[in-house]
């Protein structure tokens, strides 16, 4: 029996700074180092923002759209990248959240809903903002 809770990916290097990742369900994306102008990969950082935005997005969607189908929904995720006595690290991310919703009861009721869908994923159901947020180990094996 399929362990429900396990999260994986893996990584195959391609080229130089070039890596194609696969996860578990087999969709595969380039992931890159990004200093090449020619390079369409994401880069490990920007997945991570990625993975903050999407992850909220998702959990908003799913609280709101409820209400009332949104017109539009955009989100974004953005840091700066620091370099300090702690190493490369990206400072506080904001994740931005505009969201419209059609005129009337069930619109209304949408928009009501959001700040506390924003507030509910930020602080218990985003599972990526909050290993982000809470002090997690990341343990490294070579084989």
């Amino acid at each position: 029996m399929a362990d429900d809770a396990q999260r994986s990916v893996s990584l195959t290097r391609t080229g130089p700074s070039r890596f194609e990742a696969r996860n578990a369900r087999g969709v595969t994306m380039p992931v890159g180092a990004g200093s090449d102008p020619e390079n369409d990969a994401f880069t490990p950082v920007e997945l991570l923002l990625v993975g903050i935005a999407g992850c909220s997005g998702i959990d908003i969607d799913l609280l709101t759209s409820r209400k009332a189908e949104p017109l539009s929904f955009d989100i974004s995720a953005a840091a700066e990248k620091v370099r300090d006595e702690h190493g490369n690290h990206l400072g506080p991310v904001t994740v931005t959240v505009q969201v419209r919703f059609p005129e009337g009861e069930a619109g209304d009721a949408a928009r009501e809903r959001l700040p506390e869908a924003v507030e509910l994923s930020r602080d218990r159901l985003c599972t990526v903002s909050r290993t982000v947020a809470l002090p997690t180990r990341v343990d490294y094996e070579t084989r």
